[in-house]
């Protein structure tokens, strides 16, 4: 996982940066790095031209540093001031380093040349570090580099969009600590591996989802917590007749349509995660079961979609303070305003927070980048998601897929982070035009087994071999 600073983390770690090496040694080694970047956009120094719209900050410094260094190499540079920059000139490169982190307000950028790249420094002039949101006329950069650790206004839209392909230079800042981390595909590799000696039970999974004219939602759910590893799939739709759910990985369990509850719960003995709410609909007797659910079950509980529907605001009882397991609730933004009483807002990585504090629970706040909160504070991030998710069903399999991760041993933030990132990686596997959620459970074993390696140990092979890493496959090529 790779650290992510607020402004003001980041801040405090520039403060003991420039205690320990100094300001002008931290600027130079800042400057440097955005002159190395700049090099490799330009593909050389000779005959190109630079334009560096610096601002009077530390931000503008560095921008003046790279400068002076890009003279050096034999650029033809021109610096100018962020704060009346008129019409620039013709150029291959323009360097913002206008405005930093700690920019509040509105910015309108200087029109860019035509054909010129742009290269910002720490974040593009007018996006937010703490939240991404960004002022119309912001810049969008073709690259931008940060420095000691990613920043949230890279990662959440739509400062993601207009940063480009971010690049972290460490340049001796003492990045030791954060809050908050970007989940990456190195991470997947810690989903815990089948021991040698295991059996089915170890890694049991109960989903209690669909109805009687919903039995789609919970095949999705069910069949991708197959697919992610639960050994043992045990399958209870309300009201409809066992094997009306078409999944042969999964054992139905006959379930009333009303008062179910107990018998969820009888079973959850030989289990170690409950996959609750896909496709239950929203029935008095539905929200009853789920609410008792949560309260009693013994092993952790991933509440989605109906499940969620069922909840109150924080305060009012729905969400008992004395439940017995962990709870993981994925809600997206119109689920998220139900359970906290407004939406979002632009600041996602404090609202889910502040939820999942209220709650006591983990939040995943689903998005294009998904945000992972849990009730002290803790904060992973996913952004392997895409507009190929935006159909119907993927919600179901993730929850499928955070069950199977906390069926396997992983704690429920981790679970929760990591299946968001699998979920999205699979994606980017399938089609890029007509993708359905039904394809994403064989696609999540694809991405678990490039992962860990077609083979693991005890299985016919030395360890590690077979392994080939995600990064190997074309699609995932830079992620």
């Amino acid at each position: 996982m790779r650290p992510v600073l607020t402004a003001a983390e980041m801040r405090a770690v520039d403060a003991v940066a420039l205690e320990d090496v100094g300001f002008a040694a931290l600027v130079e080694r800042a400057g440097g790095a955005v002159a190395r970047h700049a090099l490799a956009l330009l593909g050389g120094a000779y005959g190109r031209r630079v334009v560096v719209v610096a601002g009077r900050g530390h931000n503008g410094d560095d921008g003046r540093v790279a400068a002076r260094r890009l003279r050096a190499r034999g650029c033809a540079v021109v610096v100018v001031d962020a704060a009346a920059p008129g019409p620039l000139p013709p150029c291959d490169l323009v360097i913002d380093a206008a405005y930093g982190t700690g920019f509040r307000g509105d910015y309108d950028a200087p029109a860019i040349p035509a054909a010129a790249a742009v290269l910002a420094v720490d974040i593009p002039s007018g996006v937010r570090a703490d939240t991404g949101a960004a002022s119309p006329g912001a810049v969008r950069a073709d690259e931008t580099v940060t420095f000691g650790a990613l920043k949230p206004g890279l990662l959440l839209a739509p400062g993601r969009d207009l940063a480009g392909v971010v690049q972290v230079e460490p340049i001796g800042l003492p990045v030791t600590e954060a809050s908050c981390h970007e989940v990456t595909d190195a991470d997947l590799g810690g989903v815990p591996r089948r021991p040698r000696e295991a059996h089915k039970w170890q890694t049991a999974c109960y989903v209690a989802a669909g109805s009687p004219g919903m039995t789609g939602a919970a095949w999705l759910a069910a069949r991708a917590a197959a697919r992610a590893g639960a050994g043992m799939i045990r399958l209870g739709s309300p009201g409809a007749a066992p094997g009306s759910v078409p999944v042969t990985e999964a054992v139905a369990r006959e379930l009333p349509a009303e008062g179910w509850a107990p018998a969820v719960l009888a079973e959850l003995g030989r289990c170690r995660a409950l996959v609750l709410g896909p496709g239950l609909g929203r029935s008095p007797a539905a929200a009853a079961a789920v609410r008792q659910l949560v309260a009693e079950s013994p092993v952790p509980v991933v509440l989605d979609a109906d499940g969620l529907n069922a909840l109150g605001a924080p305060g009012d009882g729905a969400v008992p303070t004395s439940r017995r397991a962990p709870l993981v609730l994925t809600p997206h933004d119109g689920e998220f305003a139900r359970l906290a009483g407004a939406p979002p807002g632009e600041d996602r990585i404090a609202a889910a927070r502040d939820l999942a504090r209220r709650l006591g629970a983990v939040v995943l706040l689903k998005g294009s980048t998904t945000v992972v909160a849990d009730a002290a504070g803790a904060v992973l991030i996913s952004t392997a998601g895409s507009a190929r998710l935006a159909t119907a069903g993927t919600g179901d399999v993730l929850a499928g897929v955070i069950g199977a991760f906390l069926a396997r041993g992983l704690p429920p933030l981790e679970a929760a982070a990591f299946a968001s990132f699998a979920h999205g990686r699979a994606a980017a596997l399938g089609r890029g035009e007509g993708l359905v959620a039904p394809d994403l459970p064989d696609l999540v074993a694809d991405v678990l087994a490039a992962e860990h390696g077609a083979l693991g140990p005890g299985e016919g092979a030395a360890s590690g071999a077979g392994h080939r890493g995600l990064r190997a496959h074309p699609s995932l090529a830079g992620g």
